[in-house]
């Protein structure tokens, strides 16, 4: 039994009731922060499921109808679009990602043509899902080459630009490529689409499953510690976002995201721009698994993205942002 003088101070007073824990809630997540990304398959009528992230699947064109409805009817503003090229249109080059009858931009076609503006259209500029090699660039002398690299990402984004993408999303790490990207938008007339910088991508091992998704995993031979960054290093990433900045990007990335967290901070910290934040492939199933085999609550999944929230991420690319969407609607 405590005697004698105690603190007046007692914390957990504002805790004891729901009320009172959300009237002093820091920081909270609501649809409007989620971002839901969509692999593509080619053929007809597949919804195939990816055995490495359980619970996620491939799409064709002509399924694509009901998944976006369910997007826009829980009030996810964006969706990112992800392709599984065929193994027959790939090639050391990448030139599939150049074809205006790609997967990513038939998917561009579709979705525009049936539900206007209604949601956001993000696409992926990289040349990893259209290589043989499963390098973001083309390769010299077992190098990815940083120039002539990016004479193909300017053509990649303006067509996806020309089908009606609405935020262009370079994640290649190539040096120079957000201003060259936006000075081709520009002349183009496409001043109106967005550009978000894949500015802090790191040479990460939580990338197996979305590489394993778009079919580049097998074919991969090398890492990518060339080009993207050192996941030892913090300040590199403060360059990496003012060059982007000054080279017009209108939003950038930290990727992955709970192990960069401290990054995430940094970046809002220095800078005020939208960071936004992907929970990656490795992090979706590490906590679907968790939570499939009773060794964590369904909750962890809230709890997580709120950590995004709480450590100044604008938004979330998640692959639970439609399961967490219909959950906070139900509310």
């Amino acid at each position: 039994m405590i005697t004698g003088k105690y603190p007046s101070l007692r914390l957990r007073r504002t805790r004891k009731y729901s009320w009172s824990r959300r009237l002093i809630q820091e920081n909270n997540l609501s649809c409007n922060d989620l971002i839901y990304p969509i692999f593509l398959v080619d053929g007809k009528n597949k919804k195939q499921p990816i055995k490495s992230m359980p619970g996620v699947y491939k799409y064709s064109i002509d399924r694509l109808e009901m998944i976006v409805n369910n997007i826009i009817k829980n009030k996810i503003p964006v969706l990112a679009l992800f392709p599984s090229t065929p193994d027959n249109k790939k090639n050391k080059f990448g030139t599939e990602a150049l074809n205006e009858d790609n997967l990513v931009c038939r998917a561009i076609r579709f979705i525009k043509k049936k539900f206007k503006n209604n949601v956001g259209i993000m696409t992926d500029v990289a040349l990893d899902p259209y290589t043989t090699h499963g390098h973001d660039g083309l390769v010299k002398n077992s190098y990815v080459i940083n120039d002539e690299t990016v004479d193909i990402l300017i053509k990649q984004s303006l067509l996806q630009a020309q089908m009606g993408c609405d935020v262009i999303a370079p994640s290649d790490m190539m040096d120079g490529r957000v201003g060259k990207i936006r000075k081709s938008l520009d002349k183009n007339n496409y001043h109106d689409v967005q550009i978000l910088s894949y500015a802090v991508k790191y040479a990460s091992n939580f990338y197996g499953p979305f590489r394993d998704a778009v079919g580049s995993k097998k074919s991969l031979k090398s890492d990518k510690k060339n080009y993207q960054m050192d996941f030892s290093n913090s300040n590199e990433s403060l360059r990496e976002v003012a060059l982007d900045i000054k080279e017009g990007a209108d939003m950038v990335m930290v990727k992955p995201g709970l192990p960069y967290l401290d990054i995430i901070q940094k970046i809002k910290e220095n800078f005020k721009i939208p960071v936004l934040a992907y929970q990656v492939s490795g992090e979706y199933s590490l906590i679907k698994n968790g939570i499939k085999n009773n060794l964590i609550n369904e909750d962890a999944v809230i709890e997580s993205l709120i950590c995004f929230k709480r450590a100044g991420a604008t938004a979330v690319v998640s692959y639970f942002a439609l399961d967490i969407a219909k959950k906070l609607n139900s509310n």
